[in-house]
């Protein structure tokens, strides 16, 4: 029996689906996916590297991801005002770099799970202090890096 025009609407995977209907295609995005994959395997093993030489003990605080993350914002601030303002970058630069290599060196996911450990360990002033420290620091980070990229650019261009 065949399918009737009832059957096809909502199905976009249906052969008969309307255009409209069927899922988009991003031609191309192989290679984007490619450099973002590549660039975050250089920032986590950068990262892993760092806590490897700075380790944080059970009940301490997490310095090292603090300041993996404070350095990873303030870079991402140097870097998007380089590639907005100074640099044309080629297409894959900024996936590589902002999201590939600087999303895989700055570690949310460990920022939330050492909340959870100091939370869990009987450290909650610790852990609250620790979430809010990280915000702060990773906002004031980007803010202030961007703003010095932005006056020395301005200041070479005199």
């Amino acid at each position: 029996m065949p399918d009737s025009p009832a059957q096809t609407v909502g199905d976009p995977l249906h052969p008969r689906a309307l255009p409209e209907q069927r899922p988009r295609r991003h031609p191309g995005q192989g290679a984007v996916v490619a450099v973002v994959a590549l660039g975050g395997a250089i920032g986590a093993c950068a990262r892993y590297g760092i806590a490897l030489g700075w380790p944080t003990a059970p009940d301490a605080f997490p310095w090292t991801t603090l300041v993996v993350n404070a350095v990873g914002c303030a870079v991402i601030g140097v870097f998007m005002v380089v590639i907005t303002d100074v640099w044309a970058a080629q297409r894959l630069v900024r996936p590589f770099f902002g999201t590939g290599v600087l999303g895989g060196f700055t570690t949310f996911s460990t920022y939330t799970t050492d909340v959870q450990r100091l939370a869990d360990g009987g450290h909650p002033r610790t852990a609250l202090a620790y979430l809010a420290l990280t915000v702060v620091a990773a906002l004031a980070s980007v803010w202030a890096a961007a703003a010095a990229t932005r006056r020395v650019v301005a200041w070479r261009q005199k």
